[in-house]
């Protein structure tokens, strides 16, 4: 079968496409369908132009129009139709109900209506878009919230099939009236391969950090998904249980949450134990992962936390990071409370601290954890056996 895949992004800096998009079409491709990944690189324009190829699947960015008022939106939009008509699929997976993706299906879509060569047309959602949903969190103009919203609704509404990333996104979609059969649930997964850290390596940043004789507790976020004031009294709270306890911080803000976080560290005095590293390249997270007693995944129980499906709490258990979390979403879904990591109930912070300081001091506990987290996470969600509930959304038996 010919399957296209189409973005509303590129595959560098938005980690949609790399991290859903393509081991989804590698598995498909190791089953024997041709399958064409096609993206408008505009957050990446190095990229913009490029082919190449990772395990039989083909990867296509556009080429990117001079900067137009809404025509270069329209040029985008019509050099990813040319490629679609090259390609001919059969079944086109168009990634987010918004942007280019959401133009494109609008477009396909209107092509079936016109009863030419009808073409599956699938919709992903792995994040809620409109009302309450991100359009809360970006920095969108009034008519780019009414826009998308109305792109989110009109999506979920006409595909033949739809995929989504979570149990809270399914409910919503079936309460706009898409009928069951057509919504097919599909987490995000793992590869099943663990990459084992360099001990040297480890020890290196051990040292580099001064962490040597320290229990670490590592924070691995974007920081939009918690009050910044919560994960400090978190922090807090643990110190004062184990006072030589240090704090691993990485990731970076959307919007200079990192920057407010390190201040607000500071203004508490609780920044001599924290360690902020920023933005890691994927390559060396499973050094820094590995330094770890115990990762805390806060997560507040939003409409966008309920909706997402969580790959860096995936990377977290398929590295065997014993997890605190918040029980929110699809965190209760990839966790087993007390075997692959623990629950929280959603905003008890003094809970949140017991469990943390109950793991660094079990020493026990977090080695069954690491074991559990990775198997049951290979068992549940390898990627190898998700795809064939795509395989189902497009019309494969």
């Amino acid at each position: 079968m010919r399957i296209a895949f189409v973005g509303p992004f590129g595959m560098s800096v938005k980690r949609t496409m790399a991290v859903r998009a393509m081991p989804l079409a590698r598995e498909l491709a190791a089953r024997g369908h041709q399958v064409r990944v096609i993206l408008p690189p505009w957050d990446c324009p190095q990229d913009a132009g490029q082919r190449w190829a990772e395990e039989d699947v083909e990867v296509h960015n556009i080429r990117l129009p001079p900067r137009i008022p809404l025509l270069g939106h329209v040029w985008i939009v019509a050099r990813i139709l040319r490629e679609l008509l090259a390609f001919r699929p059969q079944a086109i997976h168009c990634f987010k109900p918004k942007s280019y993706s959401g133009l494109v299906a609008w477009c396909v879509w209107h092509w079936n209506l016109l009863g030419r060569r009808k073409v599956r047309l699938v919709g992903d959602a792995d994040d809620w878009e409109g009302t309450g949903g991100w359009n809360e969190l970006e920095r969108y103009t009034a008519i780019q919230e009414r826009f998308f919203a109305w792109q989110e609704h009109w999506g979920l509404t006409h595909a033949d099939a739809l995929t989504v990333a979570s149990r809270a996104l399914e409910t919503i979609v079936w309460s706009l009236g898409v009928a069951r059969e057509r919504v097919h649930y599909l987490p995000n997964g793992c590869s099943g391969e663990v990459l084992e850290p360099d001990p040297m390596e480890i020890e290196a940043l051990r040292q580099e950090h001064h962490l040597s004789d320290h229990p670490i507790v590592l924070l691995y976020t974007r920081f939009f998904e918690f009050g910044l004031p919560r994960v400090l009294d978190v922090i807090e709270g643990v110190g004062k249980a184990i006072p030589e306890t240090r704090w691993l911080v990485i990731g970076k803000g959307l919007f200079g949450e990192d920057a407010r976080f390190l201040d607000m560290a500071n203004e508490r005095r609780l920044a001599s134990a924290i360690h902020y590293v920023g933005w890691i390249p994927v390559s060396k997270l499973a050094a820094y992962f590995g330094l770890a007693s115990v990762a805390l995944y806060p997560f507040d129980d939003t409409l966008v936390n309920r909706c997402k499906c969580a790959v860096k709490l995936i990377d977290l258990l398929a590295a065997g990071v014993p997890v605190v979390a918040d029980a929110v979403g699809q965190n209760v879904e990839y966790i087993e409370d007390g075997v692959s990591g623990l629950l929280v109930r959603a905003g008890d912070t003094q809970g949140f601290v017991r469990a943390v300081v109950r793991l660094l001091r079990d020493e026990e506990l977090q080695s069954r954890m690491r074991v559990a987290a990775r198997l049951q996470l290979c068992q549940r969600f390898r990627w190898s056996d998700l795809v064939a509930r795509a395989e189902t959304a497009y019309g494969e038996e």
